[in-house]
């Protein structure tokens, strides 16, 4: 007959439980019997120890956590940094973070369908003006527009700016608008919540879920218009992103637009989302929606350098060449100069660098912090345009 075998947690070898002979002899009933008062006298002595023993621990901890407690709220500090107090506050009490979001965003997100394909728009202000790719709704003047509630309107493309990729749409008709709200790019933290609200493959008001994957990350792109190379610095997520989420919101946990989901990385075989997709910042949605509603120029600002990222030591843009009589050249900039920031904020290779520049109108005087021969200076600049030197 087949024996059960078990492992106890305590032993090392495993025990059957058929019958065994005892290891040890037996006591005879005499023997327990005359041992029986001592056993109770043992018990009821051990117990008291115990009690007594329990108690005394009780008092010294109790006396301890008090001590305790009175020097914590006597010399704990104030959560500061840089000497300025932070004023923590919760998380929104909620047990579907995205749920939330994407019930207070949603109605600010519309569905745009042209005669060549669908994406997605961002209510931008109560008029309904709408901001959106510039690939959604290139080549038409007018397009379809679909509200949340399933409202349909019609919009007129009020401009682009093919080179950043955006635009700007009107609704016609008089209706009762949900403005998005926006969150600029210094509140952004790599690894926070990213909910992307659009229409992939046709399918409105989808709503993914992931996190910021990077920010400030200069990713090359061709003007949909002339096919020119150009690089924007732009947001990167996890969040899935698909043909027809283009024009839509990249929101936070407190449900403000921090981007527009524009492209997404593929392996060149797959169309789909591969988990890398990326947003322009709403920094960059503001300044160029300005240009186009104020008829301001769309031309891209130019310095005149050429570069690379440094194969060792400081990140910055390392200077290969510069154009004679550009804006680069006038200024004093030199061959071997390291860049490290644009008005004060870092540089970490050239594509950063030319994504800065580009984005800036001609006439701007920005500054450069350079590195040359191991010391550090500031050379002010004023961007020439790039039309000039093609």
């Amino acid at each position: 007959m087949h024996e059960n075998h078990y492992w106890p947690s305590d032993q090392g070898a495993p025990y059957s439980n058929s019958p065994r002979r005892r290891i040890y002899p037996r006591r005879s009933w005499k023997d327990t019997r005359v041992r029986e008062p001592t056993r109770k006298y043992l018990l009821l002595l051990g117990s008291l120890l115990v009690l007594v023993t329990g108690m005394l621990i009780g008092l010294i901890i109790n006396s301890g956590a008090d001590q305790t407690s009175d020097t914590a709220s006597n010399f704990a500090p104030p959560l500061t940094i840089s000497s300025e107090n932070i004023d923590v506050s919760p998380l929104p009490a909620s047990d579907e973070p995205v749920a939330s979001v994407a019930e207070t965003v949603a109605p600010s997100v519309v569905r745009i369908d042209t005669s060549t394909g669908t994406g997605s728009g961002i209510i931008y202000d109560q008029t309904g003006s709408v901001v959106t790719n510039a690939h959604v709704v290139l080549g038409s003047e007018t397009v379809e527009i679909q509200l949340a509630d399933g409202t349909r309107a019609t919009g007129k493309v009020l401009g682009s700016d093919p080179a950043v990729d955006i635009a700007i749409v009107q609704i016609q008709e008089n209706l009762d608008f949900r403005k998005a709200t926006f969150a600029t790019l210094d509140t952004i933290r790599v690894g926070q919540l990213a909910v992307a609200i659009g229409s992939p493959f046709g399918l409105e008001q989808s709503v993914t879920a992931g996190i910021v994957s990077a920010v400030n990350r200069a990713v090359p792109t061709l003007n949909i218009e002339n096919g020119s190379r150009t690089v924007v610095e732009m947001i990167q997520t996890d969040a899935p992103i698909n043909p027809g989420n283009s024009g839509g919101a990249l929101v936070d946990r407190q449900g403000r637009v921090v981007g527009m989901n524009t492209l997404i990385r593929t392996d060149g075989n797959v169309e789909g989302n591969l988990g890398v997709g990326f947003a322009i910042p709403t920094d960059t949605i503001f300044l160029v929606t300005e240009r186009i509603v104020n008829g301001l120029s769309l031309e891209n600002g130019f310095l005149g350098i050429s570069g690379q990222d440094p194969t060792l030591g400081r990140a910055g843009a390392l200077v290969i060449e510069v154009v004679p009589n550009s804006p680069a050249s006038q200024s004093g900039l030199e061959q071997g100069d390291l860049i490290i920031n644009v008005d004060g904020s870092p540089i970490l290779g050239m594509s950063e660098l030319a994504a800065r520049v580009r984005l800036t109108s001609p006439g701007t005087q920005i500054s450069l912090g350079v590195l040359r021969n191991g010391e550090e200076i500031s050379i002010t600049i004023v961007l020439g345009s790039l039309g000039n030197f093609q």
